[in-house]
């Protein structure tokens, strides 16, 4: 039987166990989009993963989300990154980075400029500013010529990643960020080759993720997916046909792996699971539920096929999870109101477990 503790061979890394690290967006970041020695060290201490995934990278000013987020779009973020990735290996681990756009996801206030999207459709709710949250802005409609450039940022990101020091990229395509947006039923209503039908709506995920495998390989490339979530306004249909459609296009690019958040029927991404051939990374916990992900719920999920089962929250709070769930030992809580608010502060200060005479 698969246990979380079992070794596994991804690709060039041989991981020590089957437990991932997921992105997280903490907000730490310095001006510039710059990694800061808080975020080396954070980064450090999560070490003994299996798998480190980095909060979203933006690749461009405009793909920025939140304020306080780092970027691979600059050489000095490029050598911002070189002690956070030197850090993880230097303490045993490996780490890709998440290459996250944001489409219409942001705002003005944050980067400078209108975001963009497929579509002039605003995104549901109200997004981070460096001010609090304001509604989310109607984005601009991408031109057609203009996609591709898109598209082929992830890749540019991707090269500085590699350049950065880290061991492989993970494309955002999940949680309603561009590549979501795009897969969209109701934030893509476009008319041309990237809107309307299936064929259509996958073209931009197929472009970005085949312009990342060209750059540094498929071996250093994986992508996020959140089948169904609807998260920020973007809503699927057809979701076993969309992401069984999508999957068959990604298969022949040899990648490193998908993973896929449980944000639909347990039935549907196990039928993802059978039409994945290669490795699969699951989040067992919808993103925006109350609960963490538990060691019931991800050997669950390796009797169901995964291969790797990430964790999100329980993560912040507990720098050693793997040797936790290991020994069985108590998982700390986390303190939400400390998630984005900057500093060291529930970022740096929670401690391994410490055993009592």
């Amino acid at each position: 039987m698969t246990t979380l503790f079992d070794r596994y061979q991804l690709g060039a890394l041989s991981l020590p166990n089957r437990v991932v690290m997921a992105p997280m967006t903490r907000v730490r970041a310095g001006a510039g989009g710059l990694a800061t020695p808080s975020m080396v060290t954070y980064y450090a201490q999560r070490a003994t993963a299996g798998l480190i995934v980095t909060e979203g990278v933006q690749p461009s000013l405009v793909g920025q989300s939140n304020p306080g987020t780092p970027g691979l779009y600059t050489d000095a973020q490029v050598t911002a990154w070189l002690p956070v990735t030197d850090a993880v290996h230097t303490n045993g681990g490996r780490v890709f980075a998440q290459i996250m756009h944001s489409g219409r996801v942001s705002h003005p206030d944050t980067t400078g400029m209108r975001p963009v999207g497929p579509s002039a459709v605003p995104a549901a709710g109200e997004v981070f500013t460096p001010t609090g949250p304001k509604p989310a802005p109607v984005p601009r409609a991408l031109e057609t010529a203009e996609v591709p450039e898109h598209a082929r940022s992830y890749a540019e990101a991707a090269r500085r990643a590699v350049d950065a020091g880290f061991d492989g990229v993970e494309l955002h395509g999940a949680n309603g960020y561009l590549i979501a947006q795009f897969l969209s039923s109701t934030a893509n209503l476009r008319t041309d080759a990237y809107g309307g039908s299936i064929a259509n709506r996958i073209r931009f995920a197929v472009e970005a993720v085949s312009a990342t495998v060209e750059a540094v390989g498929g071996h250093r490339t994986g992508i996020r997916l959140s089948p169904g979530a609807g998260i920020w306004g973007a809503q699927d249909t057809d979701v076993p046909a969309l992401y069984g459609a999508l999957l068959a296009e990604l298969a022949p690019l040899d990648l490193a792996y998908v993973h896929l958040e449980a944000s639909t029927d347990e039935d549907v991404l196990v039928g993802l699971r059978k039409a994945w051939p290669a490795a699969l990374i699951v989040n067992p916990v919808f993103p925006m539920a109350p609960r963490q992900t538990d060691k019931t719920a991800a050997d669950h999920w390796l009797g169901l096929g995964a291969d790797l089962i990430s964790f999100g929250r329980a993560f912040i709070a507990n720098p050693d999870l793997v040797e936790r769930l290991r020994q069985g030992l108590p998982i700390a809580p986390h303190d939400e109101s400390t998630w984005y608010q900057g500093g060291d502060a529930g970022y740096l200060t929670y401690p391994a477990y410490r055993h009592t005479a």
